[in-house]
């Protein structure tokens, strides 16, 4: 019968030490003695199989496979939740989302998650002398009232109080209103002739919706009963109502090239000092409209070419970070926010032009889910200058422990309560241990958790439902514990009835968690 790896029912459980690596003193002895520039590219609801270099046949992603072949790739990497808000507040903050009420999916009005007297990881890299910025999605809240934003100031609560020296984002995502870009604290691009008004509430009068007005819909129709049918922009209806925004409205076919731009602009500016960018790409989650030119590069319609538009992106940052004489000291950070959803609410043919593609690979689950294919996500790590190329790693690893990590390499001293559930892992990012950490926890649509191990994946017991139709995904959800061996990848046979002692000892992981 197997057991649980003895570590992790031993001193791993008892003992904070035994996170702690010598990696960050390690850090000093590089042949640089510069600090490296740091970006981490979050794609937003990129599948495990849907890049190249992790399998795919059908898409070619060249820019990926690029930086996968200078870095490591790792093949156990997980988010800490399979849905965007959670996920992005657990890498940002080192806390997990489901320690707080208020940190489900959030929508575009709603107030800064992450409040200010928090200490975040831009606020780390701030302190070690970074400039620091955040860049494209967000999806974390503005403002400090939900609901009460003026759209047209300055807001008076924002990324500048979280450690972002600069920022240029989307609110939410691109399925909800407002459908603007704030820029350091207001919206870019302002047009003072067409105030902007956003309720989650009720349509303002005489404003066209989706569901009213179809004719309107000239780029995108939502699928039925998903609630994509509120305000048009762009030809698009989306979740939310908004009124006004005039020559500040986004056009979703323009949107990576103005998160890309704005990227570029920041490393140029800055390339002459250590920078922190968090850059996060909106090209897969829907409503899915890539530029022309990425138009038809691949069988599977609209997502399929958004995976191309993404792939440029990171080909920009590449060949600009080298134009710029930065690429060997720079640490790139690929990944993704949670697994992949196919159909998620607009009629793209998404589902009609998949054919042999499968997006979260060899993996059960997708995006919501709390089996592998909502956590399990892509995860590349490049260094030139201090890690060896074309790695790959089996190394269990958690989003939620990039700050402790990040932390381990800079050195940095870190206020009492600062990422509370981070753990420091700096010396499986770079390939020095190949195991990683002995659990990642993880947190599906409907806050039921689960346990990962190497060898283990316990799924809380849950009477949601087991199924979500809308989206044509299993949840995970069961009143029954479940158990799987991970040694296969897809979680197939439940055997918890067959090893309850393993089931106890995930069961008094989470217990303990909880209790913290």
């Amino acid at each position: 019968m197997k057991k649980l790896n003895t570590f992790l029912c031993t001193a791993t459980l008892l003992s904070p030490s035994i996170y702690t690596t010598n990696a960050h003193a390690k850090s000093h002895d590089n042949k640089s003695q510069e600090k490296p520039n740091v970006i981490i590219i979050m794609a937003d609801d990129l599948g495990y199989g849907d890049l190249s270099c992790y399998g795919a046949k059908d898409v070619k992603t060249p820019n990926v496979d690029k930086l996968c072949k200078q870095g490591i790739r790792f093949t156990n990497s997980h988010a800490a939740a399979a849905t965007s808000t959670p996920s992005r507040y657990a890498l940002l903050t080192g806390q997990y989302a489901w320690r707080r009420q208020d940190t489900r999916i959030a929508d575009g009005n709603a107030k800064m998650i992450i409040r200010p007297e928090q200490y975040t990881m831009a606020d780390m890299f701030k302190n070690a002398g970074y400039a620091t910025a955040a860049i494209g999605k967000w999806h974390l809240g503005l403002g400090d009232i939900t609901g009460e934003q003026d759209w047209n100031a300055p807001l008076p609560c924002g990324l500048q109080d979280i450690g972002f020296d600069y920022h240029y984002i989307m609110a939410a995502t691109g399925d909800r209103v407002p459908c603007v870009f704030i820029e350091n604290g207001a919206v870019a691009n302002h047009d003072k002739s067409a105030p902007i008004e956003v309720s989650y509430k009720q349509n303002f009068p005489g404003e066209p919706t989706g569901h009213s007005n179809p004719e309107m819909l000239y780029n995108l129709k939502p699928s039925p009963n998903h609630g994509h049918d509120q305000s048009i922009v762009n030809g698009i209806s989306r979740i939310g109502f908004m009124k006004g925004g005039g020559e500040a409205l986004w056009k979703d076919e323009n949107i990576a090239d103005s998160i890309t731009s704005h990227a570029l602009d920041f490393i140029k500016e800055h390339h002459q000092e250590p920078f922190f960018m968090y850059l996060c790409t909106n090209d897969i989650h829907v409503p899915r409209f890539p530029h022309p030119r990425f138009r038809g590069k691949t069988k599977m319609g609209h997502r399929g070419d958004a995976i191309v538009q993404f792939d440029w992106t990171v080909g920009q940052i590449l060949s600009t970070l080298k134009k710029l004489g930065i690429d060997k000291n720079t640490i790139i950070l690929l990944t993704s926010d949670n697994g992949p959803v196919v159909d998620d609410g607009y009629a793209d043919q998404a589902v009609e032009l998949l054919g042999n593609h499968k997006p979260s690979g060899p993996l059960r689950g997708n995006k919501y889910s709390s089996f592998e294919g909502g956590t399990r996500v892509p995860f590349i790590v490049t260094w030139p200058e201090n890690i060896r190329k074309e790695q790959t790693s089996e190394a269990l690893v958690s989003q939620i422990d990039l700050f402790q990590s990040f932390a381990q390499l800079l050195n940095a001293t870190l206020p009492k309560g600062a990422c509370p559930d981070s753990r420091g892992h700096w010396s499986s990012l770079v390939g020095e241990d190949n195991v990683g950490c002995p659990y990642v926890i993880e947190q599906n649509l409907w806050n039921v958790l689960s346990v990962r191990t190497l060898n283990w994946k316990y799924i809380e017991p849950s009477n949601g439902n087991s199924y979500m139709q809308l989206t044509n995904i299993e949840t995970g959800n069961n009143p029954e514990p479940q158990l799987y061996n991970m040694e296969q990848s897809f979680e197939e046979i439940n055997i918890a009835p067959q090893h309850p002692e393993i089931v106890e000892q995930l069961q008094s992981i989470l217990k303990q968690e909880r209790s913290k």
